[in-house]
């Protein structure tokens, strides 16, 4: 995990992590990379995207099978990492250093994500 951040989990196998800024930065974690397999492909959701906490708003695909990618905050998309985009492989790399999208800093329902022991502990 990136030195600094401190991570969330939803039951879903994403994580978000609140940046310096106060935006919050959103993954898949490392349990769902492992299942997933060598990650080929990510159809983030669109900036300026409104998403809904524990909704659908992306698509991850791996050379084994595609996933629904569940937003853990509800909020507006700022960005999207190209770099995870271009390089797909970088998420079973470093699936907590490689973010797929921003949330800006207003995003709610933290309060209902996980912290990591409980998430360790649902899995």
């Amino acid at each position: 995990m990136s030195a600094g951040l401190k991570y969330f989990f939803s039951k879903d196998h994403t994580w978000a992590a609140q940046a310096e800024d106060g935006a919050w930065l959103v993954g898949v974690t490392d349990y769902a990379q492992n299942m997933l397999g060598d990650v080929v492909f990510v159809d983030p959701p669109k900036v300026g995207q409104s998403v809904q906490q524990f909704s659908v708003c992306g698509l991850i695909e791996s050379v084994k099978t595609g996933s629904d990618i569940y937003a853990p905050l509800t909020g507006v998309v700022q960005a999207v990492n190209e770099e995870a985009l271009s390089s797909p492989e970088k998420i079973n790399d470093h699936p907590y250093a490689t973010w797929i999208f921003r949330l800006a800093p207003d995003a709610s329902g933290v309060a209902s994500l996980l912290d990591q022991a409980a998430y360790d502990a649902q899995l």
